[in-house]
């Protein structure tokens, strides 16, 4: 069976089962494994003067014992692959989550608040409905990259050795990558390769989104926007989900305690975001997610 036929099969059973709560709740997830082992290096690795050469050659055997982990699973065939990697998708899951959030805030702006912290990283406590929306939003858009598109696009390229070593990389950045005092040596080395694993699969979901929404007419203005984020990549998906629904997304927001200003992407988007307006994104999540499929069928028969 194919790469293509095997990412299909993955992608589809993603879609249908999402996360199973009864089977995570037996036994760890694989990105909660991950994670465990990346803290476990960050305790024993990141300190002392040498922290940043440290923090390289973690993450030069983190991407080791990835891909050699993936080669070993593949060789117990199309049904294991197939297995290993829908649970390494994140379609269904990032859909329900996101949905989550509109349908707490049409309950209470205090219950949009609590699951709209379960996704973004910003701080939540004071945020008004426009926030909560557009953070739920701006996640959905990076999360289609990150969770679904990336891992799809190595997994053609690299089997799924291509696929571990993505989803080691991409949950180190989000684990030490930070620009924080902590971990600007030591995780340098993740977020750089983070961002390079990314930047193609993030440019590849702007136009999965851009496409199915009719905005790609405006792609120099989703070009114009990605460059208004702060992230290399995630403004690139962000931008076009902007357009494709028409809200102003990234903006003012505080972190910790201090607030940041940063620019609004398609500033002349919507800034008065809502529940709809969530409801908008999971759908443009489907339609890119069935171009996707759409283009994995193709290459499939071809």
């Amino acid at each position: 069976m194919s790469t293509a036929a095997l990412l299909f099969f993955a992608m589809i059973l993603d879609a249908i089962l999402g996360e199973p709560k009864w089977l995570w709740n037996k036994v760890p997830h694989p990105a909660v494994l991950m994670g465990n082992l990346i803290k476990w290096c960050d305790e024993q690795y990141n300190s002392g003067e040498n922290a940043k050469l440290n923090g390289v050659l973690t993450l030069l055997a983190l991407v080791a014992g990835a891909a050699l982990l993936g080669y070993i699973i593949s060789l117990f065939g199309g049904i294991v692959t197939i297995l290993i990697t829908a649970i390494l998708l994140a379609q269904k899951s990032l859909v329900q989550h996101v949905q989550q959030v509109a349908d707490a805030l049409r309950i209470s702006l205090d219950e949009g608040r609590q699951k709209v912290a379960m996704i973004v990283g910003r701080d939540t406590g004071h945020m008004d409905q426009p926030a909560v929306a557009r953070g739920a939003i701006e996640s959905a858009a990076e999360n289609l990259s990150d969770g679904v598109i990336a891992p799809a696009f190595w997994f053609l390229v690299g089997g799924l050795p291509g696929l571990m070593v993505y989803k080691i990389v991409n949950t180190a950045d989000s684990m030490i990558g930070y620009k924080t005092e902590q971990h600007a040596d030591f995780g340098w080395a993740s977020a750089r390769f983070d961002d390079l694993l990314n930047l193609i699969p993030a440019r590849i979901t702007a136009a999965l989104i851009a496409l199915p929404a009719g905005v790609h007419s405006q792609w120099r203005n989703i070009i114009a926007d990605a460059k208004l984020h702060r992230s290399p990549n995630a403004g690139w998906p962000e931008a076009a989900m902007a357009r494709a629904i028409d809200i102003a997304l990234s903006g003012p927001r505080a972190y910790e305690g201090q607030m940041q200003d940063f620019p609004f992407v398609h500033p002349a988007g919507n800034q008065f975001a809502g529940p709809s307006d969530i409801d908008a994104a999971c759908s443009m999540l489907w339609k890119a997610w069935s171009i996707a499929l759409l283009f994995t069928t193709i290459l499939t028969i071809l």
